[in-house]
């Protein structure tokens, strides 16, 4: 099934909840959109270096040592 599919089927069991599971459904789904979110995070973290080079990119936008990606790609 694809997502397309998945998305119409939820749609229709969505719509015969009463309002106390409609709330339920949605404090899942917040549930499970934050702990993705928490793992998509993790995985960075988990690469070596991550952080060191991500401030450094920070601090590169701070002092304007930056370049506009317009003017390095031009056919994007």
């Amino acid at each position: 099934m694809n997502t397309s599919q998945l998305l119409q089927e939820i749609n229709y069991n969505l719509e015969k909840l009463s309002p106390d599971n409609l709330k339920i459904v949605a404090e899942f789904l917040a549930y499970l959109a934050d702990k993705e979110s928490e793992l998509a995070t993790q995985e960075l973290l988990d690469i070596p270096g991550f952080i060191a080079s991500f401030e450094r990119g920070k601090q590169d936008v701070i002092e304007g040592r930056v370049k506009n990606w317009k003017n390095i790609r031009s056919d994007v």
